[in-house]
């Protein structure tokens, strides 16, 4: 299983956002729109294969997780509006430390960042620019791939990752958007089985 874990250090944990100001009403939920996309959309079909983690920190009542499972997935389009209204969807729900299905696929829970590292029981690989690069990193299929949203992780969030002996990898000496990364290492990982 290929899982991505994402922070969303300004992103909204409640569902009073307008779909039509996902840039600027959400704390940047547009950012985590794009990497849902790019994690789990190919051409005529979704990646079955693949989950992602979004950790959402913004106000009100953070942390809220929105894990998103490819083989269960329904109802996930291409365009960030739609997809906006499936996380909104997930925002609604009663929820605590258990994961609630909000849709076919799509969980939310009151999870913390080290509390999904917890749970995953597979090598986790930091994205981050000083790293090993990827053309030479030996990746377990099964990896889980940690990066920020617009912004770095922090120094506590980095401190969380050592504690599971987190093995960083690069992309390229240039810092890209976050939803680039995971088309790229969805790339590097395909290319990997053929």
């Amino acid at each position: 299983m290929r899982t991505f874990l994402l922070i969303g250090h300004r992103v909204k944990t409640s569902s009073d956002f307008t779909l039509n100001d996902l840039c600027g009403s959400t704390g940047r939920l547009d950012v985590l729109l794009r990497c849902i996309n790019a994690a789990f959309f190919l051409s005529g079909d979704i990646r079955r294969d693949t989950e992602i983690y979004l950790v959402l920190l913004g106000e009100p009542e953070p942390p809220k997780t929105i894990h998103l499972v490819g083989s269960e997935l329904k109802y996930l389009n291409p365009d960030e509006r739609s997809t906006g209204a499936l996380i909104r969807n997930a925002l609604m729900k009663d929820i605590n430390e258990k994961e609630v299905r909000s849709t076919p696929g799509i969980y939310v829970s009151k999870k913390t960042f080290e509390d999904v590292l917890k749970d995953l029981k597979a090598q986790i690989i930091y994205l981050r620019e000083d790293g090993e690069d990827i053309r030479n990193a030996d990746l377990p299929d099964d990896a889980v791939f940690v990066l920020g949203d617009e912004k770095d992780l922090t120094e506590d969030e980095e401190k969380i990752l050592k504690k599971y002996s987190a093995k960083t990898v690069s992309l390229g000496p240039v810092k890209m958007h976050a939803s680039h990364c995971i088309t790229i290492v969805n790339n590097e990982m395909d290319r990997r089985t053929i």
